[in-house]
């Protein structure tokens, strides 16, 4: 598995997800599969294979975060150089198009998430910003067309 870049707080939701599923989520399954053996013979038993499948995805699931979380580097604040953009960046981009800005938090892919302005430093914008410094403009290629921005601002998250 390749090397998973978080930040402390993407680190810590990490944690906290994998020790949910670990205790809680475990407990909640175990009592669903109880009560469905309950319901007489399991050979054909809905709820029982039901719960049994639920079991098998939640176990995997917290495998695959288990691993993630082996394989993952913390960016501290302290590491994040404004010079240039990188993971842990704060960036100010114009789009020069649509004469409009827009704040981006460049984060690994697993914390990635464009509801909260959370960037992939393997998206298509993420890609293209990374290791340009300010006053730079860059142009990414996508779907509806080439789109260009101008790098405003770089401060450390």
């Amino acid at each position: 598995m390749k090397e998973v870049i978080l930040t402390p707080e993407g680190y810590e939701k990490l944690k906290q997800e994998i020790d949910y599923l670990r205790n809680e989520k475990r407990r909640e399954v175990a009592e669903r599969i109880r009560i469905a053996r309950e319901f007489g013979d399991i050979a054909e038993n809905a709820e029982y294979d039901d719960a049994k499948n639920e079991q098998a995805l939640l176990e995997h699931r917290i495998a695959t975060l288990e691993e993630r979380l082996l394989n993952s580097r913390v960016i501290e604040p302290g590491e994040v150089s404004t010079d240039a953009v990188s993971i842990g960046s704060v960036v100010k981009l114009e789009d020069i198009e649509a004469k409009s800005t827009v704040e981006y938090f460049i984060v690994g892919s697993a914390e990635a998430n464009p509801a909260e302005n959370k960037l992939s430093n393997e998206s298509p914008v993420g890609k293209a910003i990374l290791g340009r410094k300010k006053g730079e403009t860059v142009e990414v290629a996508a779907p509806r067309g080439a789109l260009k921005f101008k790098i405003l601002d770089i401060k450390a998250a």
